[in-house]
């Protein structure tokens, strides 16, 4: 045997020994490592996960009556009829959000129509004059009903009137702005029902305030605003109103579909401006009865034909607070 031969394998089989056990006790201690670190790293991950999700908003529910209300409107808009006339645009309380955008989205041929050119029997339009324009604030040719109130110069000066202001709903089944007979029932009122059905709007709430007879006996005025005009009115008095109503009910006009300013600026010019909203234009036998809205030195006593009335105008009418 040669010298140092067996010593070397002796060292050599000790050194593989050594280097399988090491070996074997790496591999169980990774081993154990990783189950000891398995339930860490999970409750790690969840927690992570957790507080992802809790930066994310979580979407809102969605409303069943805003997403019934959405499909309405698109099957509107696709040229669904029956959607369109029974959107709840047209009944409350959706009407009372509506602006003139949402109706013009179906209603814009309002603000195209034109009059006819001349009458059924050929009378040319330019050739006759209307009771109506004789007014002075009546200015250039004919125009259509909605054109007349919300598009003309004139009324984009003294009337701020919107889709709303007259129409307030429509239920196809009873041509009218609100149905009194279900209301009415559901409210167990025992009050007689008006005689406003089958009318787009009542006018009695709407038209009336603008359409009524000139008030003459309220005042005590010895006859119609026509016959007296002239004696009210004396050379270098443009409007004989303002003679007394310089003092009288001075808070006028108070409410969201007029713009006061731009009528107690137009009435230094005319009487017409007063006239033509209160009897220049009377489409009714009987004149509005006007709020009694309180004025600096209001006489204590009411007269007989006021008492009743209320104070302030109706509730979707009043001006907001700014």
């Amino acid at each position: 045997m040669r010298p140092g031969r067996g010593i070397r394998k002796s060292t050599t089989s000790a050194t593989l020994a050594v280097g399988i056990l090491a070996g074997l006790f790496a591999a169980v201690t990774v081993e154990a490592a990783e189950i000891d670190a398995k339930p860490i790293v999970v409750a790690a991950n969840k927690a992570q996960a957790k507080s992802e999700a809790m930066k994310v908003p979580k979407p809102a529910p969605t409303d069943p009556a805003v997403a019934a209300l959405e499909e309405a409107t698109t099957r509107a808009k696709a040229g669904d009829y029956d959607a369109a006339r029974w959107h709840p645009i047209h009944f409350k309380p959706a009407i009372d959000k509506a602006k003139d955008g949402d109706c013009l989205t179906c209603h814009a041929e309002i603000l195209k129509a034109k009059p006819r050119q001349a009458s059924e029997v050929g009378v040319p339009a330019d050739k006759v004059l209307a009771w109506y324009q004789t007014l002075d604030t009546y200015v250039g040719g004919q125009e259509d009903f909605h054109i007349r109130h919300m598009a003309t110069p004139y009324a984009g000066k003294v009337m701020n009137l919107s889709c709303t202001t007259c129409h307030q709903g429509n239920d196809p089944r009873e041509e009218s702005p609100h149905a009194e007979l279900a209301a009415l029932e559901k409210a167990g009122s025992k009050t007689p029902l008006s005689s406003t059905l089958r009318k787009m709007v009542n006018p009695s709430e709407t038209c009336l305030k603008c359409h009524g007879q000139f008030p003459a006996q309220n005042m005590e005025l010895p006859g119609p605003w026509h016959e007296i005009r002239a004696d009210m009115e004396p050379e270098g008095t443009a409007n004989g109103c303002l003679t007394c109503h310089e003092t009288i009910r001075t808070s006028r006009h108070q409410v969201d579909y007029l713009k006061a300013a731009g009528i107690e600026e137009a009435a230094k010019e005319s009487s017409d401006v007063c006239y033509g909203c209160h009897g220049g234009r009377s489409w009714y036998r009987i004149s509005y009865p006007y709020p009694r809205t309180p004025w600096p030195d209001m006489p204590a006593d009411t007269p007989e034909w006021a008492k009743g009335r209320p104070t302030e105008p109706e509730a979707r009418f009043r001006l907001q607070a700014k």
